[in-house]
């Protein structure tokens, strides 16, 4: 290892040696030429090797020079390859305006005298910097028109550039399958030309987008790949990020025992290193590891581990990640209501990843023409320093080359029309699959929404059942339990059959009205509406709580009268249920209910009013939203979710009605719905 670190030491001195010998000779050479075009090109191939260098300090000093020396002589490839070193330093300054500024002037000058290499090199450079700044289609254009010149002459150094770009462009919008060949591409390039470090980068780019393709045995090869050929001790970022990723990746399979050699050895790598970004990656693998492998208590310590780091460094997509790892630890082991908080926290920060990473897809792109500016159509005038008395018609030499000259030129416009007209086909075709991907994006999104609301449905609907099943079974468990314990005698349990039937019918009806509007639910929430009496509701619905009022010794009123309401009826029982049961758990020993309902502006309109404890003013704003989460316990310590009132304002609303509370605290409240009694004339 020590030799090894020797040879790598020897050879970077002897790389710097060279470049600074390089330096110093085309600046003793430069010394001594007269000021003219060969002092220009020998003042940019020393620009060049300051570029390399990164003293941009010094370069920018003989840059300045050179431009001044190329304006003095008229010495337009001066003028464009002294901008076109300016504009590559601002943008390693990120100058944006500046380097774009420069880069459109050099590429003018390489117009003039018609450097089609020139104008690629630039309009590469252009891409990789729109790209950067996530301006793909014009990323895109620029890449796509130097691509096709360095083919043609197998520049492959700027071929590996222009690759590179292109993929990212397409990975940032979304186009997987384009980004996977334009990295393959890349690497062949890097291969050829032994650039390790740009060998390391496409692959481990193939291997994330194959990860995000969901080609995990792929995925799984070039992240081995990668780990086969990094530096100890110049790769150690690299390696922390990829240690977790492959481990994520066997996990998937789960082959437990190579996820986690790989899990935990990235754990250590990245506490050693102490890289943030690393540890929080291996510590929401190996929690989901420990999470699948049941060991609940360790999976917890990571998880909130990684919770702490994500926040700390705002990594949101690792954020988003351990969001959803907590959802299943919770429900594991049986934690639904934190299991609730968390999946609510995922959910509002995926909405907001999803506005705020949304990619703007190129959709019409058009390839430049680097023979031409359209723009400025700059020709080169040549001055006539015959004298004035010769007349050049009268030369038929020069008339003869004037038309071999015309003919070159037609012919160089009619290839170039062609070899055009191919591009705008072949772009034509790559925009046509553009909106062909989108399409197919927007149904991928449209589907991804529908099962987000199905979840949500899910969770409202077990919410409910673990909300107003929870007494009634429990109360028949309780009895069944004093009947199995020999507690009580069979006379005493002969008399408590009656309130044992009505706590099962009670059951009974309440999933029976859930299962319906479970149904609903799963059918895009669309109501199905009859006329029904009302009244039956309120008597039905009064009947189950007639045990719980006789405990508590309270008053029942019954002022409800025979009117029809035009709804679904098993959403309206659920509402009705979900308040009375309300007003008797907030009710205390003598207080009174009063049911009524009335017909105001042909709306029928409903009240369940009690005089318990009421509610602070404060509270009422928390009543009917879900995110608040808002319980409080009732007067006998009755507990609940906090999303009885939530559900029965969207039942209430789904019917084309409206809900709404008047309470004051220690006075009593009133809760009030507002129903169609008949179908809507839209």
């Amino acid at each position: 290892m020590k030799q090894l670190m020797t040879l790598v030491v020897l050879l970077v001195s002897l790389s710097v040696f060279s470049q600074n010998e390089r330096i110093d000779s085309l600046t003793i050479q430069l010394a001594y030429q007269n000021q003219d075009s060969s002092k220009v090109d020998t003042s940019l191939m020393l620009i060049k090797e300051l570029y390399k260098a990164e003293d941009y300090k010094k370069a920018t000093l003989f840059v300045n020079q050179t431009s001044k020396l190329s304006k003095q002589i008229n010495y337009t490839k001066g003028l464009a390859g002294s901008n076109y070193f300016r504009a590559l330093i601002f943008a390693n300054q990120n100058d944006y305006y500046n380097a774009i500024d420069n880069y459109n002037k050099s590429r003018n000058y390489y117009l003039q005298i018609r450097d089609t290499l020139g104008v690629a090199k630039v309009s590469n450079s252009i891409g990789l910097l729109e790209i950067k700044r996530g301006n793909y289609a014009k990323g895109l254009k620029n890449s796509l028109s130097a691509i096709a010149i360095f083919e043609k002459r197998n520049l492959k150094s700027e071929l590996s550039t222009a690759y590179n770009n292109l993929a990212e462009a397409y990975y940032k919008t979304n186009q997987i399958d384009k980004a996977i060949d334009f990295n393959f591409k890349a690497l062949e390039i890097r291969k050829q030309t032994s650039d390790r470090s740009g060998i390391k980068l496409s692959t481990k780019n193939i291997a994330d987008l194959y990860s995000i393709r969901k080609e995990h045995r792929k995925a799984i090869e070039y992240y081995e790949n990668v780990l086969e050929i990094l530096n100890p001790e110049t790769d150690q970022d690299l390696r922390g990020e990829i240690l977790p990723k492959l481990g994520s990746e066997y996990l998937r399979f789960n082959e437990y025992e190579k996820a986690s050699m790989y899990l935990v050895e990235g754990l250590k790598y990245n506490r050693k290193q102490d890289n943030k970004e690393g540890l929080l990656r291996a510590l929401n693998a190996i929690g989901n590891l420990n999470l699948q492998k049941k060991k609940v208590k360790l999976a917890e310590l990571q998880l909130n581990e990684a919770y702490d780091i994500a926040q700390k460094i705002d990594n949101k997509t690792e954020l988003l990640e351990n969001y959803k790892l907590h959802v299943a630890l919770d429900s594991t082991r049986g934690y639904y209501q934190n299991a609730f908080f968390w999946q609510n926290k995922y959910y509002d920060l995926k909405e907001e990843l999803s506005k705020t990473d949304q990619p703007k897809f190129p959709t019409d792109i058009k390839s430049l023409d680097l023979t031409n500016n359209e723009e400025n159509a700059i020709f080169l005038n040549i001055e006539n320093n015959k004298p004035a008395n010769v007349s050049w018609l009268n030369n038929p030499i020069l008339i003869y080359g004037l038309i071999i000259a015309i003919l070159f030129l037609s012919t160089l416009l009619l290839l170039n029309f062609l070899k055009s007209k191919k591009q705008k086909i072949t772009i034509a075709k790559q925009v046509e699959k553009l909106e062909q991907e989108q399409v197919r994006n927007e149904a991928i999104l449209e589907q991804t929404h529908y099962l987000e609301e199905v979840n949500q449905v899910k969770d409202k609907l077990f919410s409910i059942v673990s909300h107003d099943l929870k007494d009634s079974i429990s109360s028949i468990k309780a009895f069944l339990d004093l009947l199995k314990e020999d507690s009580i005698s069979k006379e005493e349990f002969d008399e408590l059959i009656p309130e044992l039937s009505e706590n099962a019918n009670n059951a009974s009806s309440l999933l029976f009205n859930l299962l319906n509007w479970s149904k609903s639910q799963m059918q895009n929430l669309e109501p199905k509406p009859v006329l029904f009496n009302i009244q039956d509701v309120f008597h039905t619905k009064m009947a189950l709580v007639e045990q719980k009022v006789e405990d508590k010794r309270i008053v029942f009123i019954d002022e409800s009268q025979r009117d029809f309401v035009y709804a679904d009826k098993s959403m309206v029982e659920i509402v009705i249920q979900n308040l009375i049961t309300n007003a008797v758990k907030f009710s205390r020993t003598g207080d009174v209910i009063t049911v009524s309902n009335q017909d105001v502006d042909g709306k029928a309109l409903i009240c369940i009013e009690d005089t318990g404890v009421g509610i602070s003013r404060e509270n009422i704003d928390k009543l009917f939203n879900a995110n608040k989460n808002f319980t409080t316990v009732g007067t006998k310590n009755e507990k609940g979710t906090g999303l009885g009132l939530t559900i029965a304002k969207d039942l209430v609303e789904l019917n084309e009605g409206k809900i709404w509370v008047e309470s004051t605290q220690n006075v009593g409240s009133k809760f009030f719905i507002e129903l169609p009694k008949a179908a809507s004339q839209a």
